[in-house]
């Protein structure tokens, strides 16, 4: 008899974890986070190092059968340490951007209830708001030598416990941030974010 009321229950609690897995879901929630960003260069021009950077932003999630969709925007202040040789010189100076970041992600999530780990990966537009160069950097490019728009890709891992969420994330930058035949120039970040899930 005990096998029998075991066996039901558990018959009735994968039904339902079945049935949870097809339903979709949404979520929404505030997001911040530090990011560590990185210019590189194709040519000889500059020879940059990582600095740190920030973003603060919302998400949506809207998922079923272990498949979910998360858009973000969040808005992203990224820099990088530029060191460039001038008249025999080396010389040292930060370029910064200020960009509204929309990722894309397409991911799955592996766990029950409150807890759960997760795979996610997409593209990323970013939108740039502001951009800034040490003054020792002025005489080579100018904020103008950039482009208002950047396209990269990003993935990573992320971990949900209860209402709070943790992703530690890769962008590769794929557009060219360089405009008027400038040396090519790309962005690559890692990202560590801390969510938190209002609904």
């Amino acid at each position: 008899m005990k096998k029998i009321i075991l066996s039901i229950a558990v018959l009735i609690a994968g039904a339902s974890f079945a049935q949870a897995q097809l339903l979709p879901s949404f979520q929404f929630g505030l997001k911040g986070g530090l990011n560590f960003s990185k210019l590189s260069e194709d040519g000889r021009l500059l020879n940059s190092s990582t600095r740190t950077g920030y973003q603060a932003g919302v998400y949506a999630r809207v998922g079923a059968a272990g498949i979910h969709f998360q858009p973000e925007l969040y808005v992203t202040g990224k820099s990088s340490e530029a060191t460039f040789n001038n008249d025999g010189n080396e010389v040292t100076a930060n370029v910064t951007f200020t960009s509204l970041d929309l990722p894309l992600l397409i991911g799955t999530r592996i766990g029950l209830g409150p807890l759960g780990f997760r795979v996610q990966a997409g593209p990323v537009v970013s939108f740039m708001l502001d951009k800034g160069i040490g003054s020792a950097l002025s005489n080579v490019v100018t904020p103008s030598n950039y482009k208002n728009q950047a396209i990269g890709i990003t993935g990573g891992i992320g971990a949900d416990v209860s209402k709070l969420r943790v992703d530690l994330r890769y962008e590769h930058g794929l557009s060219d941030l360089s405009k008027d035949g400038s040396e090519s120039q790309k962005l690559s970040l890692w990202t560590l974010g801390i969510g938190y899930r209002l609904f």
